[in-house]
């Protein structure tokens, strides 16, 4: 028994007539009856009753008849997946993201796209939205994860994420002791801050605090994370980023800024009326697909820290 002589039995039970079987399948009647008689053989019973109207299925003919098709449709998905995974989408994905937490809401959307694509590879390169936008208008990534605002005149962009802004403060600090999971922006005026590095961002931040005709003590500016957490831990000074995940840290405290409260606009930002090569595209289809379907709320994706949720009245810095 073999795929071809499965093929010829059911086109032989579908038709019930070796005369039409066999130019179904474009074949002479005496081989197409010789590979039935081989068939019947095989299985050792009968599998036609031959008569002057024609053939009709025995009830173990029945049998083999579901049996086969099950087995023809099998073989066909088989033959499909194998082929299609050739050529399936696969290359090299040039990404930038800007420093902060922003990676971890970049990884979210690598992770659906890699289980979707898993012959796609990944360069992913770290920076001030400054860096990274360099990097795209020379054409040394094929998109950018930046935060707002940015040059919507040669971009485009996906919004992937509003956060809030918050505070990162070591654990002995009185502020960290203070009741509640907020903190008022006067509280921080006289602590030595650490800040974001962009120039735009820090003159944000001196306007934030200008609006309580307050004056912020910039100790220092770094685009990591990892950086700001370590002076925090150290006790060096606190720490003011947008929040996008939160991942615990027994030497730190998190404590969202109001009164009044900011927020940060993550975006996926590609340049506009250029094409982009084809794995880009896929991406960025992914990533409208992930939006529209709402795929964060599902437990594939569902975050598991902590996140503040933002304030109504948070006004893009």
């Amino acid at each position: 028994m073999d795929f071809r002589s499965l093929s010829y039995f059911v086109t032989a039970a579908e038709e019930l007539n070796i005369t039409r079987a066999a130019a179904r399948l474009n074949m002479s009647q005496p081989p197409l009856s010789s590979q039935i008689h081989l068939l019947e053989e095989d299985f050792g019973t009968q599998l036609f009753v031959r008569n002057r109207n024609g053939l009709t299925l025995t009830p173990t003919g029945e049998i083999l008849y579901r049996r086969a098709r099950q087995i023809l449709e099998l073989a066909q998905s088989a033959r499909e997946e194998v082929g299609n995974y050739e050529i399936r989408l696969s290359g090299h994905l040039k990404i930038g993201v800007v420093e902060g937490r922003a990676p971890f809401l970049l990884a979210r959307y690598i992770a659906g796209f890699n289980e979707e694509f898993p012959l796609v590879t990944y360069s992913i390169r770290n920076g001030s939205s400054d860096d990274i936008l360099d990097l795209l208008f020379h054409h040394l990534i094929d998109v950018a994860l930046i935060a707002a605002p940015y040059d919507n005149e040669h971009l485009s962009g996906i919004t992937l994420a509003e956060v809030p802004w918050v505070a990162i403060i070591p654990k002995d600090h009185p502020l960290a002791k203070q009741d509640g999971d907020c903190i008022r922006l006067k509280h921080l005026k006289e602590e030595p801050l650490i800040v974001p590095e962009r120039p735009s961002r820090v003159e944000a931040i001196r306007g934030w605090f200008g609006q309580k005709n307050l004056t912020p003590n910039i100790l220092c500016r770094t685009s990591s994370h990892v950086d700001a957490v370590a002076l925090v831990e150290q006790n060096v000074g606190i720490c003011i980023f947008p929040q996008s995940t939160y991942t615990p840290n027994p030497h730190t405290v998190t404590k969202l800024i109001i009164d009044p409260p900011r927020k940060v606009e993550y975006v996926l930002a590609y340049p506009k009326n250029a094409p982009l090569p084809e794995l880009a595209e896929a991406f960025l289809d992914y990533v409208r697909d992930f939006l529209d379907q709402d795929l964060i709320r599902t437990p594939r994706f569902q975050t598991r820290e902590k996140e503040f949720p933002l304030p109504e009245n948070a006004k893009l810095l």
